[in-house]
């Protein structure tokens, strides 16, 4: 069995891990990945044993950033993420939000980059029902899929 598991699959695997080892949850679109998320993810995975990325579908990005997005397809960004290190399964959901993967997986901890205002976090209430923990982290690197696309834009088609 790989590292990108369907949601079913995923809650197995976790199911008889669950009392032993702390689950981390994050989620994104990762359509290029660059260095914000890379330390994101080393980040996430220090506050626990099990790091599990919910990624967005390619219909999802769609719905969030448009028709001309996601650059790189669904099948190639899971690969990418599943070969980082800090990563241990990589779930793909086709909703606009994580909730309906947080609920099934009841992560111990839910962690977002510090651009997301905690209170506006999908899942935050869902998980500190139940005593999980949420936490942000602080944004070290000045970049993002959409700076980069604008940049290359701006070099290549003036």
């Amino acid at each position: 069995m790989g590292k990108v598991l369907s949601l079913e699959e995923l809650v197995d695997t976790l199911e008889p891990l669950r009392s032993s080892k702390r689950i981390v949850f994050t989620n994104g679109c990762f359509d290029i990945v660059h260095a914000g998320h890379v330390d994101c993810l080393e980040r996430a995975k220090s506050l626990g044993d099990i790091l599990v990325v919910g990624m967005n579908s390619d219909e999802s990005v769609r719905k969030i950033k448009g028709p001309k997005r996601p650059i790189i397809p669904q099948d190639m960004r899971a690969k990418v993420l599943a070969s980082l290190k800090p990563v241990d399964y990589v779930v793909i959901f086709d909703e606009e939000t994580p909730i309906k993967v947080i609920e099934a997986l009841k992560p111990h901890v839910l962690v977002k980059g510090g651009d997301w205002d905690p209170e506006k976090i999908v899942g935050k209430d869902f998980v500190e029902s139940y005593g999980g923990k949420v936490v942000t982290v602080p944004i070290r690197f000045d970049i993002s899929t959409t700076k980069i696309v604008e940049k290359i834009l701006k070099l290549y088609c003036p």
